[in-house]
C-alpha cells in the first residue's frame, strides 16, 4: 500500500532517521557487541534523489562510523532499477556504508546482474533454504549461490534458518551467517542490547 500511494520513501526516511538517532545514543555499547546495523530500503528509494540526499545528510552530520551502517535492498528492486541502484549504492559506499542484496536468487538471471551491483553481502533467498534438508535442488542452489558469492569476495547470509539441523548443513556448505527463528526471534533493539550486555556481565 505504501508503494502504491508513493509513501515508501517517506517511511524509509523515518526509519533511517530513527535508526541513526538510536545508534548515536547507543554507539559505544553497540560497537562493542555488534558489527553493523542493517537498514532495509524500499525499491522506490533507489531512484529517489531526495532519499539519497537525506541519507547523505545523516552521514555528514553524524558522529557514527559509516561502515557500521549496512543498507539492504531486494534483488528484484535492484534489477528493476539497475542504473539507479548502481548510482545509489556507489554514492553511499563512497561514504563507507555497506550494502546487502536481499532475497538473492528470487529474480531471473540473478548471477548476470550480480556482476554489476557493487554490494558487500548476499542474502540467500529463504525459499531455497527452508527445504534444504529434503530437497537436493534447493541444497545445490544454496551451495551455488554461496560459492559464487565467495568467489566474488562477498559475505553470504542464509535466510529462513528455522532449526539446528538447517544451521548445521549451512555451516557444512560454508555459508557465513544465518538469519531466522532457529537463531533468534525478532527483538526490539533496546532489548537486544540489554540481553547481550547482561550476558557479557555474567561471563565477565
Amino acid at each position: 500500500a505504501a508503494e502504491r500511494y508513493q509513501l515508501a520513501g517517506r517511511i524509509d526516511e523515518w526509519v533511517v532517521g530513527h535508526a541513526f538517532a538510536w545508534l548515536e545514543r547507543n554507539f559505544t555499547q553497540f560497537s562493542k557487541y555488534f558489527g553493523c546495523c542493517a537498514i532495509n530500503l524500499s525499491g522506490a528509494s533507489l531512484g529517489d534523489p531526495h532519499i539519497k540526499k537525506v541519507v547523505v545528510g545523516f552521514l555528514e552530520t553524524s558522529a557514527l562510523l559509516p561502515y557500521k551502517v549496512k543498507f539492504e535492498i531486494t534483488e528484484t528492486s535492484a534489477i528493476a532499477n539497475l542504473v539507479e541502484a548502481q548510482r545509489f549504492i556507489n554514492g553511499l559506499r563512497a561514504y563507507g556504508c555497506q550494502f546487502s542484496l536481499d532475497d538473492f536468487g528470487s529474480g531471473l538471471s540473478s548471477f548476470a546482474y550480480l556482476k554489476n551491483l557493487p554490494i558487500d553481502t548476499l542474502k540467500i533467498d529463504g525459499m531455497f533454504v527452508k527445504n534444504i534438508l529434503n530437497d537436493e535442488l534447493d541444497q545445490a542452489m544454496v551451495k551455488s549461490i554461496n560459492d559464487i558469492g565467495h568467489v566474488m569476495g562477498k559475505t553470504t547470509i542464509a535466510e529462513f534458518v528455522e532449526n539446528d539441523e538447517v544451521c548445521d548443513l549451512l555451516r557444512e556448505i560454508g555459508v557465513d551467517y544465518g538469519q531466522g527463528y532457529g537463531l533468534g526471534l525478532p527483538t526490539p533493539l533496546d532489548d537486544l542490547l540489554q540481553q547481550v550486555s547482561d550476558a557479557d556481565d555474567r561471563q565477565g
